[in-house]
């Protein structure tokens, strides 16, 4: 039996990051409900190379049962009441404020729904300077200095896919997972808010002790690693290109030895 099965998720979710986090529980067993504004989630919309549909909403919306409320009208915002009366853990990534608006914020839900695993995914928080900003994954690996490690020393590069918001939905994930052992002790629920800037920034976390103790930033590099070597692409016979990866003595002698 799939560990997280009888365990009930609701969310309230767009794009990437909370769809990501949704389709890792639902993979663990979790049923899990996709609530979309009328229209649907945007994503589905970004290409349709996957037989009409959207590749990446293909890739994060797997084993989701799925339904459209709109919840600017009081019967959507009854039904969603209703699931969320049911459910064991509520996930958003709705704008900046917009959950609140509807009237289901993260503490009235805790009031109503003492059990209840509330987590919230936003770009910058949800206080600070940025509170009300959208985030775009482009605009955080930008923010969080990803991109002035990434690419070449001429041109700064973002990675090839959304990094930003899957940092978000990995830490939404081991966060609901975290709150649900921990309820099994203390039968409470947990408020959880992760940001994508956070998150990123996270990871972030070799490069600035890097630049704080070595006395300056890493450069950009391209494949090839700023620290380590030989890390990274080679020409060989023929003009033809090679990886290398080795990172220790004790992998080069086994190199000199063998090749």
């Amino acid at each position: 039996m799939l560990p997280l099965k009888g365990i009930s998720v609701v969310s309230l979710e767009q794009a990437v990051a909370a769809p990501y986090t949704t389709r890792q529980l639902a993979d663990l067993g979790a049923r899990v409900i996709k609530v979309e504004r009328p229209g649907g989630d945007f994503a589905r919309k970004y290409d349709e190379t996957v037989h009409g549909m959207s590749s990446i909403f293909v890739w994060l919306n797997r084993s989701k049962e799925s339904l459209t409320l709109d919840l600017k009208d009081s019967e959507g915002k009854k039904v969603l009441d209703k699931i969320l009366s049911e459910a064991d853990v509520f996930i958003q990534n709705l704008a900046p404020g917009a959950i609140n608006r509807l009237g289901f914020s993260p503490e009235e839900l805790k009031k109503k729904y003492p059990q209840l695993i509330i987590c919230s995914i936003s770009g910058y928080g949800t206080d600070g300077p940025y509170k009300d900003k959208k985030a775009y994954d482009l605009l955080i690996q930008c923010e969080a200095g990803l991109m002035s490690i990434t690419g070449t020393e001429e041109t700064p590069s973002r990675a090839g896919i959304s990094i930003a918001d899957i940092a978000a939905g990995m830490y939404a994930y081991t966060g609901i997972l975290t709150a649900l052992f921990a309820r099994k002790e203390t039968n409470k629920g947990a408020v959880i808010e992760i940001s994508m800037l956070e998150a990123l920034s996270e990871w972030m976390g070799y490069p600035l002790l890097y630049s704080e103790y070595g006395g300056s930033d890493p450069k950009r590099t391209g494949a090839s690693h700023a620290a380590i070597y030989p890390y990274g692409p080679f020409k060989v016979k023929d003009e033809e290109q090679v990886f290398l990866a080795i990172q220790n003595e004790r992998e080069w002698k086994q190199f000199c030895e063998n090749y």
